[in-house]
């Protein structure tokens, strides 16, 4: 019944003219079929970014009794992460995802907890597009470092600590890094998207500027629907 109730909501999503997005997100759903799905609506609505979430970074305490932190991270690898995604074979522009889950604080209960990392890429996307545009990168020290508040929440913690060819290794995968660096914080350290095909598309920024554009375009055409076929309404 869980499949089948994300499945249906994926289904309510897919008409663009029926429910108007640019992002989706689905935080902690890590089913292969689901996600993969959730790409292939945006890409065929083609005017979202879906941000997918990777199976056995973290394990969740909603999902299974842990007797140690060490126990909730050790199901997977950056390397195993990567492998994985390769084999799975995405191919899209409309698609991004990052590694690993961080540990925020929840204000309203006063608690500190574990998310994945779909939220606060989502955060971070919103400030860039809140104090930039959508076609700057939401990545790095100025618009991708957690600890300043760009992702929306207080972000405290990684659930592992990326060494460089850790990164190496993700990028490679198109999975975009959240590092946690001595000096300069935890940050997004990548904006790759889920095309493995080598263009311009194959980052965020690119994707989230052709989305903005189609959306605005196709506004500006609405006024003009059914107007006279003259001069005046070329121009």
């Amino acid at each position: 019944y869980a499949f089948t109730s994300v499945d249906r909501a994926l289904e309510l999503i897919k008409d663009p003219e029926a429910i108007e997005h640019n992002l989706a997100v689905m935080p902690g759903v890590t089913n292969s079929s689901l996600t993969t799905k959730l790409v292939n609506t945006c890409e065929s609505r083609a005017d979202s970014l879906a941000i997918i979430d990777l199976p056995d970074i973290y394990i969740p305490p909603s999902e299974e009794k842990c007797s140690s932190f060490k126990d909730r991270v050790d199901g997977t690898t950056p390397e195993r992460t990567a492998a994985a995604l390769v084999r799975r074979q995405i191919n899209s522009s409309y698609g991004a995802t990052y590694y690993p889950w961080v540990k925020i604080r929840d204000n309203l209960n006063s608690r500190d907890v574990w998310v994945p990392p779909s939220v606060p890429a989502l955060g971070a996307m919103a400030y860039t597009e809140r104090t930039s545009e959508v076609w700057f990168a939401p990545a790095g020290f100025n618009r991708g470092g957690l600890n300043q508040g760009t992702a929306g929440v207080p972000v405290l913690q990684v659930s592992e600590h990326l060494m460089s060819k850790d990164r190496d290794t993700l990028y490679e995968a198109n999975i975009n890094p959240i590092a946690s660096f001595v000096s300069e914080g935890i940050v997004i350290f990548g904006q790759k998207t889920l095309q493995s095909t080598k263009s311009a598309l194959d980052r965020i920024n690119v994707r989230r500027l052709m989305i903005f554009i189609k959306k605005e375009v196709s506004r500006i055409c609405n006024t003009l629907l059914f107007e006279q076929n003259v001069a005046a309404t070329w121009s």
